[in-house]
């Protein structure tokens, strides 16, 4: 075990910093489109709202790795994408319909008065979203928004069979060649363990921060 883990120490450590840049990138990318179909749902236009409603629908009930191979293969007919940028797409578009509902749920916890008082004070709509409402349901949303993020790091794994490079590639690739698949594959997991608690860890932090100053601002 301690000479497979020396022998893959360089491959998984690069793969692992490939799979961390996919993680970021794709969950950046999928909260901005989260949040846009989250105000699309919320909308009182029907057709904002039947577009939300048609790609959360389609995102949830197709498996992530068809959505992987839909945009790799899909789009290389109208645009070239190697394999970290479609990854990249492909996790942000399935994550966003996920966020979308995360969102749309922790927008409408909010209470409704809070929203007309503010309209009250002379405040638009918009205004009033930005600085009242929408921070709130950040913060009501950071423990969904976690474990999503969780899932998302987790899911990365697929874009191995798109020809990615990031820690799941790195594995089949090391286990074919030593032929040890059990000790690869167990050293592989260690990785992805260690990336989810530095994740769990920082959004620990973040949420502990908030509170922290969300509990100074009442006060």
């Amino acid at each position: 075990m301690i000479e497979i883990f020396q022998a893959t120490l360089p491959g998984f450590t690069r793969a692992a910093w490939q799979t961390v840049q996919l993680t970021f990138w794709s969950l950046l990318l999928g909260t901005v489109i989260g949040l846009i179909i989250a105000f699309f749902k919320i909308s009182r236009n029907v057709v904002l709202k039947g577009i939300a409603t048609v790609y959360i629908t389609v995102i949830r009930g197709t498996p992530l790795i068809v959505q992987i191979f839909a945009i790799y293969f899909g789009l290389s007919h109208m645009v070239v994408l190697d394999s970290f940028m479609a990854g990249i797409h492909a996790l942000a578009i399935h994550a966003g319909a996920y966020i979308a509902e995360i969102f749309r749920g922790a927008i409408q916890s909010i209470d409704k008065g809070q929203m007309e008082a503010a309209r009250s004070l002379g405040m638009k709509y918009s205004l009033a979203m930005r600085r009242i409402i929408l921070p709130q349901a950040f913060r009501r949303s950071i423990p969904s928004l976690g474990n999503q993020f969780i899932i998302g790091l987790k899911d990365s794994s697929l874009v191995a069979y798109i020809g990615g490079t990031e820690l799941w590639a790195s594995a089949l690739g090391a286990a074919a060649d030593n032929f040890a698949q059990f000790e690869t594959y167990f050293i592989n997991g260690l990785y992805y363990l260690a990336l989810v608690l530095i994740f769990t860890f920082l959004l620990q932090w973040i949420e502990k921060h908030l509170n922290v100053e969300k509990r100074s601002v009442s006060a």
